[in-house]
């Protein structure tokens, strides 16, 4: 018999808090997090995902001096890099001792004068950072005042599957997804803070027309967190109605790749051969 590669995925909403002067809102973020990071554990998860900004979601009014109406060029200094270091590492330490690989969230500093990046960490169940992915798709807003953009994708392996790591608008760019088939991977990791349902139908569509699973993390609002199948369809979703939880699935072994593999020969010119020239009824568009 084979040997059956085996994840159990944990999707999570919870809430997210905009104040990145907020001390208290950071603290309450990673226990948010934490306590989620227990369920799933206690679920049986292998792998739990979250939300985009998960341990803060910092308010581009606030960091550009606090007009509703207009964003500016953000003031990353009011931001709470020692108490966001502090809760990540209370999270990796966490992932550590449940033996739970642990994907969040997060803006990541580099050095001044640069503008952070806008995150995702893989921690490993042993509880150590074993990779970054970087947005590269940056809003107007996002590049104008707020972030740098990343530059290349990243996967990671867990149980014999392999993940992908997407984030914010690269939901809208499907060259993003198809560049992820090309890495082969199993799931791609989709992290929002929109709870919009037109991204989370882009997300179902990338998963029929790549053939893989898409776990999609959203913030507890309208739109539930969920994980979609290869086929495209809804496997599990967050309960609804604002409340932080969990969706669960078995990623009990690779995807059918059968229809992977036919679009990638689809894509690599198998139809040229049947194309014909001079045909007058091919040629002709205005009879029937």
């Amino acid at each position: 018999m084979p040997e059956t590669n085996h994840v159990r995925l944990a999707v999570a909403q919870h809430v997210l808090r905009e104040d990145p002067r907020d001390t208290g809102e950071f603290r309450a973020s990673g226990r948010d997090i934490r306590q989620l990071m227990r369920e799933a554990r206690a679920a049986g998860a292998t792998l739990v995902h979250f939300t985009e900004s998960a341990t803060c979601l910092p308010s581009k009014y606030i960091l550009s001096g606090g007009d509703p109406a207009t964003a500016g060029p953000a003031n990353w200094e009011m931001f709470q890099w020692d108490t966001l270091r502090q809760e990540l590492t209370a999270i990796a330490e966490l992932a550590g001792e449940l033996g739970l690989w642990t994907v969040l969230g997060s803006a990541h500093r580099l050095t001044p004068p640069h503008r952070p990046h806008n995150s995702l960490y893989v921690i490993s169940d042993q509880g150590r950072l074993v990779t970054r992915y970087d947005e590269r798709m940056l809003s107007t807003t996002k590049i104008t005042y707020m972030y740098t953009p990343g530059s290349s994708p990243r996967t990671f392996e867990v149980g014999g599957l392999r993940f992908g790591l997407l984030l914010g608008l690269d939901v809208a760019f499907p060259e993003l997804f198809i560049e992820q088939e090309r890495l082969d991977v199993d799931c791609v990791l989709f992290s929002t803070h929109d709870d919009d349902e037109g991204a989370a139908a882009a997300a179902q569509a990338q998963a029929y027309s790549n053939n893989y699973w898409v776990s999609h993390a959203c913030p507890a609002r309208h739109t539930s967190a969920g994980v979609i199948t290869p086929d495209g369809h809804w496997e599990a979703r967050c309960p609804e109605g604002g409340e932080p939880g969990l969706a669960i699935v078995d990623l009990d072994s690779r995807p059918d790749h059968r229809g992977r593999q036919f679009r990638r020969r689809a894509r690599s010119g198998i139809y040229e051969p049947h194309l014909v020239q001079n045909d007058r009824r091919s040629d002709n568009l205005h009879a029937f």
